[in-house]
């Protein structure tokens, strides 16, 4: 925001109805074990049973079609709902409402829903090592790099992937939040915003790009590229659903297929431009192409210690600028489940 004053408003507008929700805990186990956040910490049970259900997030039925397509062993436990969710706030108001048991997220929405006072715990990483978003400028626009965001309009969302993104690029460029207008926006809002004016840049997710620019490039609107990448796509959960010790077994169950449709998609690119991005994205063969040119290979870590670092790392970004208050990141994370991915994939994708 352009000044202390109005971010501190932007804050409470933002997290002002979430503010007196209290942490979830207990267990439906009374037996187990708990830490001081109320996660379970018993081991996980090696089957699933009987008449187990999750409801999954899968946006733009992404997920679901993934493992429909790489034709993946049946899931030990039924899929009561695929929700169409992936916004980050939109994933913790699912979970407050007990509406949806597991999501893939970036690293941030974590980070909102701890601020925010309700516990989630990471299940699963997949480590990102090239950018998955570019910067978008309004139609008739003279900016043509970061540098030129000073004094500029920025669409933010403090509780997703973008506005991380956007917070690591002013950093590198050397512009404090002073320096810019942050524009507070949920990213389902982004693109309606460059088209009327209302910010001058915003963070686009790849896929969303070639679409972008197809109506809008002759009209002036440009991309910006940067390096700057945002490390984490992970799977998440409420500590409710944790401590439910057949929903956790069946989250333990998902998460070697979810490894295993991620590496699917990234071996057999031509079937996913054609089955998704053709015929559920009204995107044209050759855009699709030019954004699974993109794709991060996935990887999956053994040790969860980078993830930790970087996600440690994003949080204190965000309480530089005010947006949340320091705290330690490490309870976030499920360590019970921090090995399965990875074994369930080639050696070449672990990380």
């Amino acid at each position: 925001m352009s000044s202390t004053l109005d971010r501190r408003l932007f804050l409470t507008s933002l997290l002002g109805a979430a503010a007196g929700v209290a942490g979830l805990s207990g267990c439906a186990d009374g037996t187990a074990a708990t830490s001081a956040k109320g996660a379970s910490t018993a081991p996980l049970a090696t089957e699933v049973p009987a008449g187990t259900s999750l409801k999954i997030a899968s946006f733009q039925n992404a997920q679901e079609l993934q493992f429909k397509l790489a034709k993946l062993p049946k899931l030990p436990f039924t899929v009561s709902n695929w929700l169409n969710i992936g916004a980050g706030p939109d994933v913790i108001n699912a979970f407050r409402a007990k509406s949806l048991d597991l999501a893939n997220n970036a690293g941030i929405p974590p980070i909102q829903a701890y601020y925010q006072g309700f516990d989630a715990k990471i299940v699963a990483i997949n480590v990102t090592r090239k950018p998955n978003y570019l910067f978008a400028t309004k139609p008739g626009s003279d900016i043509r790099s970061v540098a030129d965001f000073e004094g500029k309009r920025l669409a933010f969302s403090q509780g997703q992937a973008q506005g991380v993104v956007l917070l690591r690029a002013l950093k590198k460029a050397g512009l404090a939040y002073d320096d810019v207008t942050l524009v507070p926006l949920t990213s389902n809002q982004f693109l309606t915003a460059l088209q009327s004016g209302q910010v001058d840049i915003a963070p686009l997710g790849n896929s969303q790009a070639p679409a972008y620019l197809q109506q809008y490039e002759a009209k002036g609107a440009r991309t910006i590229t940067t390096d700057v990448v945002d490390l984490l796509s992970l799977l998440w959960a409420p500590v409710s659903v944790l401590n439910d010790r057949a929903k956790a077994a069946a989250v333990a169950a998902y998460i070697p297929q979810w490894a295993q449709g991620q590496v699917w998609q990234y071996e057999h690119p031509d079937v996913w431009n054609k089955e998704f991005y053709v015929k559920t994205q009204n995107l044209t063969l050759p855009q699709a192409e030019a954004i699974t040119a993109l794709a991060n290979k996935p990887l999956f870590p053994p040790s969860w210690d980078e993830a930790i670092a970087w996600e440690q790392e994003t949080a204190d970004l965000l309480a530089e600028g005010g947006f949340v208050k320091k705290f330690d990141v490490s309870p976030l994370f499920d360590h019970r489940f921090e090995h399965l991915a990875a074994e369930a994939v080639p050696a070449e994708y672990r990380k």
